[in-house]
């Protein structure tokens, strides 16, 4: 995988499409849903131009592109549909924050995707950007995999309502699971802000500080994601374009609220990581106070004895060793083997 840096379209014209963000290294995934309540149809095309006729169509279509990195792809259907070139641009250039434009006969979506990569051990950040239009939803991701199976199977076998209602109740389930799919992402950090915090009742780590810190970057990640699409849902919620009806207005305002529910929930979170901090130093010090302590006491022990010795320097006139030959040997491997306990007796007690 390589990654394309924003310096790459310094000084370019506004408009000029340049991919900015993680290439994936696979070709560009085109997939259309075409339905309405009495039919269904699903379809890979292997040609952009094959999406074309889809966008006047009387039934719902729902085209998804996944793949940014094929710029020339993506303005061929920008151009198609109708989008302008600075929404063309802001689709390939993956690092935008979640937002949303009304261009009338269209509307302009940005959100952020999130997902748990369990190889990786870590929450995958993706760009998901979406044009709704009078019969069409454009979905744009920027690899394949997405959190929309369940919306899909719901489409094939007709459940739900999303196969009586128009594109604008679709772009709302795309967005709906996203939103739903963030709380799956929270209870996984909740599991593992426990886990932490009983590794720093019983015995905290060296790795369990990266850990911490890890969940930190995680909530940030969350937070860049969501607050700004609280923003994003108020304005579909509230607006006046008619491409959104009133009907579905109503299911904006429940993604508000779960959207609210899921900032307290960060922020909680955040509260609740920067409290293990200070408990994991705490806890160090505390740790390092008691050996501390137990090296003291040892040094008090052993300060009157060297006290002793160093006054008398061990000039005695009656000193039988002196004259064996095996004990300056024996006293190395006597003084070696005490080196030796301690060393064991402190990785014991996990001081080092």
């Amino acid at each position: 995988m390589t990654e394309t840096l924003r310096s790459e379209k310094s000084g370019l014209p506004p408009g000029t499409l340049v991919h900015i963000g993680e290439e994936f290294g696979k070709a560009t995934l085109v997939t259309i849903i075409d339905y309405n309540q009495e039919q269904f149809q699903e379809t890979v095309v292997n040609n952009i131009e094959d999406t074309f006729p889809f966008r006047d169509t009387q039934t719902v279509s729902w085209i998804n592109i996944d793949g940014l990195h094929d710029v020339a792809a993506i303005e061929k259907i920008g151009n198609h549909f109708g989008l302008h070139p600075l929404i063309q641009e802001d689709i390939v250039n993956t690092q935008q924050r979640p937002k949303t434009e009304d261009f009338g006969d269209y509307i302009f979506i940005i959100l952020r995707m999130l997902s748990y990569d369990e190889p990786l051990g870590a929450v995958k950040n993706e760009q998901v950007s979406l044009i709704l239009g009078k019969n069409f939803v454009l979905s744009f991701q920027e690899d394949v995999g997405d959190v929309w199976d369940n919306l899909r199977d719901r489409i094939r076998k007709n459940k739900g309502q999303v196969r009586k209602e128009g594109a604008d109740y679709l772009a709302y389930s795309l967005m709906d699971a996203i939103v739903d799919n963030y709380f799956i992402i929270l209870e996984k950090a909740g599991e593992d802000i426990e886990g932490i915090e009983e590794k720093l009742l019983l015995a905290p780590t060296r790795a369990t500080l990266p850990a911490i810190y890890g969940l930190k970057r995680e909530m940030l990640v969350l937070r860049k994601g969501v607050w700004p699409l609280r923003e994003v849902v108020n304005a579909l919620g509230h607006g006046e374009n008619p491409l959104v009806k009133a009907s579905t207005k109503i299911y904006l305002r429940d993604i508000y609220d779960h959207t609210i529910q899921v900032i307290d929930t960060i922020e909680n979170y955040r509260d609740m990581i920067s409290t293990l901090v200070d408990v994991y130093l705490s806890s160090v010090s505390n740790r390092l106070n008691e050996i501390m302590k137990v090296l003291t006491i040892l040094s008090s022990i052993f300060i009157p004895l060297t006290f002793i010795v160093g006054v008398y320097g061990m000039n005695f006139q009656h000193m039988p060793e002196l004259k064996m030959t095996w004990t300056y040997p024996a006293l190395l491997a006597f003084m070696l083997v005490v080196a030796l306990m301690m060393v064991g007796y402190f990785k014991r007690k996990k001081w080092f």
